[in-house]
Order: structure tokens, then C-alpha cells, then sequence
């Protein structure tokens, strides 16, 4: 490999969110890698960094060129300039979405289990979170289409929020899923607003299928995320893209953004996007392989030391999905007690919704060596569990 993705990265003391715990402790929780980005990024920050002036920046012009052309190229998806708008993250603009594009006291529609922050977009700006669960068979998920379309007939539901691809379950919604879902949102009225942050992390050989290029009908009532943010770690850079190709809806939605005071850039967040999308394509590549390697070594650990527990199948992301069904009903309370027991810091599944309640989910995104002290921690902690539970 040209990269180096072994490297054993420390991020302690430099303000980490997810490092920002006890020596003992080893944070496998949020979406964020231990890798250093492309060096052709950070690169492009110390030359900005070098001019030594960091005053008011705008969106230039070959940040929509460096858009238009990833999407092109990676994902067969010919957008217009016009169609983009810069936002400072994903989750500003959906926040600033629900605020703007609906109205206190309507529905959003999620498709549980899904990421947390969706939940505190709705609840936090007085919108009701409507779930429509996705089906387990235990083994994988998909979509109860005669729940969704019940849901998105009520009168009250007026967004739906589309994971695509699904964290955190991994899912790549294939293009005959997603062109039923645009179909039943616009027989009933309901925008489609898709958040595509995960897109470029896919398994090699798969690829996913941006919502707005299914057909005109979904491209016409849609609103979708995207960024170079979780693709090339540089979620702290703050840079994020809104596409909606709907002059209408755009409208609407950029003055939104700009009443919520997130769409202007600071002064690395232009030059990092454009560096990620001109140059990072060879080092997203060799990441991509990695983290299958990673993903296989979590399976293959599980299927060996843990068989009690299920790797649910993902294609895409680099989070993955742990049904503990098995061994309990109540992965919050396995999860604290392997913080407590070996210092591993996981995710409970039931902050994705209620039906996550026997799941865990864990991020191997980081050096191999790093990956199995993780691993070897969880079984660790579920073998003092299961003594535990038997005496």
C-alpha cells in the first residue's frame, strides 16, 4: 500500500470527542477513524495555513467543480452548479431542513434503526419522530413497504429522512428500492431529504445509488447531503454540501441556511473539500480495502471467539452492527458493562430506536493492532458477562 492505515495514530489531548476518556479506556463508539487523512489534504491546509491570513471566505468555484466532478466520475450523477449549496455539516442542515421545510407539530418519518442525531433534529425543533421500522430476519434488513407507505399517508407527515446509505446498519438501498420510495413520498406529499454522508464508504465492489439519480420524479422532490467529511476524516474542518436540484425547494432551504448562519465557509473548509475530492481519490481507495480487511477480521474473530453473536452483513460504512440477541435483551447494559469490565467503549443500539435494544454497534475504523486489543477486550468482557449472568 502506498498509505499507511497501520500507523498507530494518538489522539489523546488534542480535544478529541471520541478520545476524550479515561487512560484505560478504548473509544470504539462514534463515527470517527483513527487514520490521518489524505496527505494530499493536509497538504493543501498547510499552505493555507502558511499564507497566515484567515480572514471572512467565500465558496469559490472550483469547490462546485470538485463536487460536480466526484459525483460524475464515482457516482454517475451529472448535477448542476446551481443545485449545490454550501452548508457547515450534515447535520446543521437537516436540522435547519426540518426547521425550514416543515412545520411544528408535523411528522418526520425515520426508518429505525437509524443515526441517533436524526432523533434530536426532530425532537429538538418540535417536530413528532415518526418511526417505520425496517424488518430483521435475522440476518439482514429491509424495508415493511406497507408500514412506510401507512406512515407517510398520514396528513401530518410531511419529510421523510432517508439513510442512504443505512447507518447503522450498513445497507446499500438498491435503485428499485429507493425509486418505491420516491414514488410513495410523492403520491403523498411527503419531501425526501437523504443523507448520503456514508456514499464513498462502501465495500470494494459495491457502489451506492444517489437517491436524486433514480428518476426525475425523485430528484425533483428531494433534498440531499452530502461532504468529504466521514470519506476522508475531516469532520472537524466543518464542510458539507446541500444538492437540491428544485428551484423551489432550494429557495427555501438556503434561506434556511443562511437564517440558521451555517452556510458560510471558515477559511480551511473550501480548500480541504476541493483537495479531497481533486487528489484523495487513490488513498479513498486503499482505505476502502483496508477497512473490508478490518470488517473480515471483526467477522472472523466473532464467528471463532463469540458465537453467540451475529455481524449483521454490511456493504457499506465502515460501523458494524452486533446482534446480542442471543446472550441478552439489553445490549445498553452489556455495553456498560464492558466499559466497566475491560475499558471498551461501544454504542448501545437503542439510541438508534427502540428496535436496536439487542444490538452494539462498534467502529473498527483504525489500525489492525488497535482493532483486535478490541477485540480481544470484547471477549474478554463477554465471557466475565455470561459468568456473571450465571451465578
Amino acid at each position: 500500500m502506498t498509505y499507511d492505515f497501520d500507523k498507530m495514530t494518538d489522539r489523546r489531548g488534542v480535544g478529541s470527542l471520541k478520545w476524550d476518556v479515561p487512560e484505560r479506556e478504548l473509544p470504539m463508539w462514534v463515527a470517527d477513524m483513527d487514520f490521518e487523512t489524505a496527505p494530499e489534504i493536509i497538504q493543501a491546509l498547510q499552505r493555507r495555513a502558511a499564507h497566515g491570513i484567515f480572514g471572512y471566505s467565500v465558496v469559490t468555484q472550483d469547490w462546485y467543480e470538485a463536487y460536480q466532478s466526484w459525483w460524475r466520475q464515482c457516482h454517475h450523477l451529472e448535477m448542476e452548479q446551481s443545485w449545490l449549496v454550501f452548508c457547515t455539516g450534515v447535520v446543521p442542515a437537516i436540522s435547519s431542513a426540518v426547521r425550514k421545510l416543515t412545520t411544528v407539530g408535523e411528522n418526520v418519518l425515520v426508518q429505525t434503526p437509524v443515526y441517533n442525531i436524526f432523533f434530536n433534529s426532530i425532537r429538538n425543533n418540535g417536530r413528532n419522530i415518526l418511526e417505520s421500522p425496517l424488518v430483521y430476519d435475522g440476518g439482514e434488513y429491509s424495508i415493511d413497504f406497507g408500514d412506510l407507505e401507512e406512515k407517510l399517508a398520514n396528513p401530518q407527515t410531511t419529510l421523510m429522512l432517508l439513510c442512504n446509505p443505512h447507518n447503522p446498519v450498513g445497507k446499500i438501498w438498491d435503485r428499485g428500492t429507493l425509486a418505491r420510495i420516491g414514488e410513495l413520498c410523492e403520491k403523498h406529499h411527503v419531501l425526501v431529504l437523504s443523507d448520503e454522508i456514508h456514499c464513498d464508504l462502501t465495500d470494494p465492489g459495491s457502489e451506492y445509488v444517489p437517491f436524486a439519480s433514480v428518476s426525475n420524479l425523485c430528484r425533483d422532490n428531494s433534498v440531499t447531503c452530502l461532504a468529504p467529511t466521514k470519506t476522508f476524516n475531516i469532520a472537524g474542518l466543518q464542510t458539507a454540501a446541500v444538492m437540491v436540484p428544485n428551484p423551489v425547494i432550494r429557495h427555501k432551504l438556503e434561506r434556511g441556511l443562511n437564517t440558521d448562519e451555517v452556510a458560510e465557509p471558515n477559511a480551511f473548509a473550501i480548500g480541504a473539500a476541493v483537495a479531497a475530492f481533486e487528489k484523495g481519490g487513490p488513498w479513498l481507495e486503499e482505505l476502502r480495502e483496508y477497512l473490508a480487511g478490518n470488517k473480515r477480521l471483526v467477522r472472523s474473530f466473532v464467528k471463532q471467539h463469540l458465537p453467540e453473536i451475529k455481524v449483521v452483513p454490511s456493504e457499506a460504512t465502515y460501523l458494524l452492527w452486533l446482534d446480542c440477541g442471543e446472550i441478552t435483551e439489553d445490549a445498553g447494559e452489556l455495553t456498560r458493562f464492558i466499559r466497566r469490565d475491560s475499558g471498551l467503549y461501544l454504542t448501545e443500539g437503542e439510541e438508534y430506536g427502540a428496535c436496536g435494544k439487542q444490538f452494539i454497534r462498534l467502529n473498527p475504523a483504525c489500525p489492525r493492532e488497535r482493532l483486535e486489543d478490541g477485540l480481544k477486550r470484547l471477549e474478554k468482557s463477554i465471557q466475565n458477562w455470561k459468568k456473571e449472568k450465571t451465578q
